[in-house]
């Protein structure tokens, strides 16, 4: 709707410059947007006061040349100057009501768009060390970028979803020797337990499986157990395999499915991270103090320079991650989104600092980044912070368990990225008004039980011949605002990253649905006007089914 008033808006000044009531010209940058105060009207728009430097004239009277030749199009029932010279737009009935016609052809495709074009984009999320479950930071992250990737892909990007394994480096060395000491019969009580091991009982599941000679297939890969619990290589190998292996049944679960997967010890094998070393060694960037190699990211924006290799010979874990980044550019994406919790965000800098070093091409700003904060999970009014098999925390498997997929992927998108989550167990586990997802895919199965009823009752759904004038009560129109509004709320998700403004869309087009339900009776002796609601609820069951899909939820037709 948006759109089609700035077509108009557009004309409107073609047609003012043709007769001279207005000289510049000129097709500004506007806004089309709805007013803070609804009964100021639909839309407003500020191009009159846009224009008025290069009219030369006050924004009042070009507003007026513009209303004069807006008042020519259809689908207004007024159009007024408010205040130094915003443009209101109220819209007929009519305008409104046949926006149900373009819902109802556009069936799953409504609310998708082509804005991207077919460009590719790389969304990077999860990305978790394979050394224990998921936890419930990563199930956040994993929601919010499956469904960033959905909008992008709704809005015509073409979407590569990529996991990035941390399978090098010391936590793994801890990872292997944990394993090793439950091969050994050593408890995480005993004196001789490794320094930072791992104590979760899974560690204990590990070892069993390495000591039984298990086969884990991984990424077309077959790792078999050596069962040797002194060869502490075999047992690293075994237990990464293990570990990613169910981590990706947890993902699956959960509806998350990646397209690529990198391994940072693949960054080594290849030779990436040396000749990355290499590279910024050849471009100046670096100097050695203390028997380390410092790259001055100091250059870039950063707040002080950073340590690169270590006196001791080891690289510092944002190298990998340069050159993890730059085979990412070499890949072809210019466009690359990375969804990762808040605690990587003193790694943004660096990386990006490392990548405008080496002078490759790569633009200032380049990747993308969405960060998240913590999630702290709840149970009658206290806070939940151990899992039975993770120990330390709580897992993404235990939620998954607890109250199923859709409430858990609603719950961690429902909030702003940017900001601390609430994970109420008990809410998420209500069949309520209260709880939000229920709230709205009860909604979805009260329209399928409304069609049912009807056909039940014999009433034909033809809506061939739907008469949409029939619908004009103040319920019937919110709805239908509501419905209008969902392919615009879906490209700002998009651009903004941020998936929660869906699921607020949903709750208030499901509170919009009760509010006309409770007012009006749907199926009546009046065949028209039946006919008319029962082709208004098809478009809203259409749009909730829409959204859900892009939060990956299913949309019930029972309950």
């Amino acid at each position: 709707m948006r759109e089609t008033i700035r077509t108009k808006i557009n004309a409107a000044l073609e047609r003012c410059y043709a007769a001279a009531t207005l000289n510049s010209g000129q097709f500004p940058v506007f806004v089309v947007e709805e007013p803070a105060n609804a009964e100021h009207g639909d839309f407003a728009t500020n191009v009159a006061m846009v224009l008025t430097k290069a009219e030369r004239k006050a924004p009042r009277i070009v507003a007026e040349a513009l209303v004069a030749e807006l008042q020519a199009e259809g689908g207004f029932a007024r159009i007024d100057i408010a205040g130094p010279g915003f443009i209101n737009f109220v819209l007929k009935n009519e305008a409104w009501q046949q926006t149900l016609l373009s819902i109802d052809r556009a069936g799953a495709e409504y609310g998708k768009s082509d804005i991207g074009a077919g460009q590719k984009v790389q969304v990077e999320f999860v990305s978790a060390n394979p050394t224990g479950p998921l936890h419930i930071g990563h199930g956040r992250g994993a929601a919010l970028g499956d469904t960033i990737c959905r909008l992008l892909a709704a809005t015509g990007w073409d979407v590569t979803r990529e996991f990035y394994y941390n399978d090098a480096g010391q936590q793994i060395a801890n990872l292997a020797l944990s394993v090793q000491a439950r091969c050994l019969g050593i408890e995480p009580d005993d004196p001789r337990w490794p320094t930072d091991g791992y104590q979760g009982e899974y560690i204990k599941d590990v070892a069993s499986a390495y000591l039984a000679g298990a086969t884990i297939d991984a990424d077309d890969r077959h790792v078999t157990a050596a069962g040797d619990s002194h060869d502490l290589d075999a047992i690293r190998r075994f237990a990464v395999a293990y570990l990613r292996r169910e981590q990706d049944q947890d993902l699956t679960a959960f509806d998350v499915h990646f397209d690529v997967y990198s391994l940072e010890s693949s960054l080594y094998a290849d030779g990436r991270v040396e000749d990355v070393v290499r590279r910024l060694v050849e471009n100046g960037h670096t100097y050695e103090e203390g028997g380390a190699l410092w790259l001055r990211t100091t250059d870039f924006g950063d707040d002080k320079d950073r340590v690169m290799r270590k006196a001791d010979g080891g690289y510092t874990y944002f190298v990998p991650d340069v050159a993890y980044h730059l085979h990412k550019w070499e890949r072809g994406y210019t466009r690359v989104i990375n969804e990762q919790g808040a605690d990587h965000h003193s790694t943004i800098t660096r990386v990006r600092a490392g990548l405008q070093a080496l002078n490759a091409g790569v633009p200032q700003g380049w990747p993308e980044y969405v960060l998240h904060q913590m999630v702290t999970v709840m149970r009658g009014g206290e806070e939940v912070k151990i899992s039975k098999r993770a120990g330390s925390y709580v897992t993404l498997r235990d939620l998954i368990d607890e109250v199923g997929r859709d409430a858990t992927r609603f719950f961690f998108v429902m909030r702003r990225p940017d900001s601390q989550l609430v994970f109420d167990i008990d809410l998420a586990k209500q069949q309520s008004s209260d709880n939000p997802v229920y709230y709205v895919q009860y909604a979805h199965a009260r329209i399928h039980g409304i069609f049912a009823a009807a056909a039940e009752r014999g009433v034909i759904t033809d809506f061939s011949t739907v008469d949409l004038g029939l619908l004009g009560t103040t319920e019937e129109l919110a709805v239908i605002k509501g419905l209008a509004s969902f392919p615009e709320l879906v490209l700002g998700s998009a651009q903004a990253f941020e998936p929660h403004r869906i699921t607020f869309y949903l709750t208030e087009l499901a509170s919009l649905l009760h509010g006309f339900y409770t007012r009006h009776r749907v199926i009546s002796d009046d065949q028209a006007l039946t006919t008319a609601r029962l082709f208004l609820l098809k478009c809203v069951a259409m749009t909730i089914r829409n959204a859900l899909t892009l939060l990956g939820i299913s949309a019930p037709e029972k309950m």
